[in-house]
């Protein structure tokens, strides 16, 4: 089974990197942690597969429109994917794994 903790201190990385604001909506309001590629898929809790995100844009990226936006999760998923890759271009690897 997977632990469901990140670290504190890569929780505090991942909100200070982003300014304490969302990466997609700069919101500053109940701020949370999200993975780009899920654990369950490989992913790791690296910073480069991290990303802050507000609670809405959170519930959106799993598919939840909680506000009505005629964003789709597909759109958030493409978002945050864009943002980490840019980010970290060349060496985004959300998955932490050295090259061959």
């Amino acid at each position: 089974m997977l632990s469901a903790r990140i670290s504190n201190e890569t929780r505090r990385f991942i909100y200070a990197r982003e300014g304490y604001r969302c990466a997609l909506c700069d919101s500053t309001k109940y701020l949370q942690v999200y993975h780009c590629v899920p654990r369950s898929r490989g992913g790791t809790d690296s910073v480069q597969n991290l990303v802050c995100l507000c609670a809405d844009c959170h519930a959106l990226a799993h598919g939840i429109n909680l506000n009505d936006w005629d964003a789709t999760q597909q759109d958030v998923e493409q978002a945050v994917t864009e943002y980490l890759a840019d980010y970290y271009a060349p060496d985004w690897n959300p998955w932490g794994k050295r090259g061959p």
